[in-house]
């Protein structure tokens, strides 16, 4: 990890290193959201070490209010923050922000990874520019976990680049086959490249390139071959690999779909006498249905491929939520996520060697 130089107002010993900075002030929430998140996540991991960064005006009566909070967290103050409205180019420019030290204190080797529901293309911007992409990741990769009939999927990219070459979906199939090791607990997670078609033949050049390099790679074993858009929800593959405008689309249909559903399952129960008796009747299934797909559960989307776990929380989540975002980060930092990307990485050079047929990637702001 490449270092750089901490401010002299960080509030730690200098030998210290934090699990996580936490942006305390990003989010429609922050900061009791935020610290409310943490409070819960103290509860979940032992030891945990948070370096919390933010207004303490704002963040010491909230850490009072909290004591679980308090007791994980060491407060670095400024009250500087990135409003969730304001363009990347003008969050570069703000050294002091929550966010800005966040990074830093990643970049510096101070903590190992970052969480924020801050302003997602800023935090994408300062996430390339201060920790950087790991040697041997050309872009990084906005990663998320989505339910299936069969339990969990990893789904990258979902929004960090537009368009792909055959070398990039390669990368991609690395970070979340580690991704799905670290954070769903697969030995050996399949994984598959949407496409128009599971034919072969199917698809663009650089899906078959890529398709061909995966199954002559040391992931061949659990590369499935191409998968087509229903296969995401029914759990055909653990890992699901696109392109970024690709991934967003999906991602959004099926957010859409999913409140398409639970609007016309309402207005069902809500028909009549007989509608509402049965609602009675069939209620523990819809509830446990709810608590399955609750949002809030798979909260924290990742930006994978950098030097340091990087985890995007949704803006408008609430505290259960929020320590989602926190429980990945923390599975990500427990289980090596980035060193399971360079070793399989570093078994791979010659295959990601071979000539550009398509071009670069094309960077966008995430849409969260």
């Amino acid at each position: 990890m490449s270092k750089t130089e901490i401010p002299e107002s960080f509030p730690s010993d200098p030998d210290e290193v934090f699990n996580l900075a936490v942006d305390g002030m990003g989010g429609d929430g922050a900061p009791e959201v935020v610290v409310a998140g943490l409070a819960l996540a103290a509860e979940r991991h032992r030891n945990i070490k948070v370096l919390l960064i933010g207004d303490e005006a704002r963040l010491l009566p909230l850490l009072a209010k909290y004591p679980k909070a308090a007791s994980i967290c060491t407060v670095w103050h400024t009250d500087v923050s990135v409003s969730m409205d304001m363009k990347p180019t003008s969050a570069l420019r703000m050294r002091q922000s929550s966010m800005r030290l966040a990074m830093d204190a990643v970049a510096s080797g101070r903590a190992q990874g970052v969480v924020s529901a801050g302003n997602s293309g800023a935090m994408l911007a300062l996430a390339k520019i201060v920790v950087k992409t790991l040697p041997g990741i050309s872009r990084p990769a906005m990663a998320a976990i989505s339910p299936t009939i069969k339990g969990d999927v990893v789904m990258l990219d979902l929004g960090a680049n537009v368009a792909c070459d055959w070398r990039n979906l390669v990368e991609f199939a690395v970070m979340g086959e580690a991704f799905a090791k670290s954070v769903l607990g697969l030995p050996a997670p399949t994984i598959g490249l949407l496409n128009i078609g599971a034919e072969e033949l199917k698809g663009d050049e650089k899906l078959r390139v890529a398709a061909e390099t995966l199954r002559e790679s040391p992931l061949a074993a659990q590369f499935h071959g191409f998968v087509e858009g229903h296969d995401i929800t029914a759990g055909t593959t653990d890992v699901v690999v696109t392109d970024g405008f690709t991934g967003n689309v999906a991602l959004k249909t099926g957010e859409g779909v999913l409140k398409m559903a639970t609007t016309l399952l309402r207005r069902v129960f809500q028909r009549g006498i007989i509608s509402r008796l049965g609602y009675l009747l069939v209620r523990p299934g819809l509830e446990r249905m709810k608590e399955w797909l609750d949002p809030r559960r798979y909260n924290g989307a990742v930006f994978v491929g950098l030097n340091g776990v990087v985890v995007k929380s949704h803006g408008g989540t609430d505290a259960e939520g929020f320590a989602a975002a926190v429980d990945v980060a923390m599975d990500m930092v427990t289980h090596g996520f980035n060193e399971s990307i360079r070793e399989r990485l570093s078994h791979m050079g010659a295959l990601l060697m071979r000539p550009q047929t398509e071009e670069e990637c094309e960077p966008a702001l995430p849409v969260t």
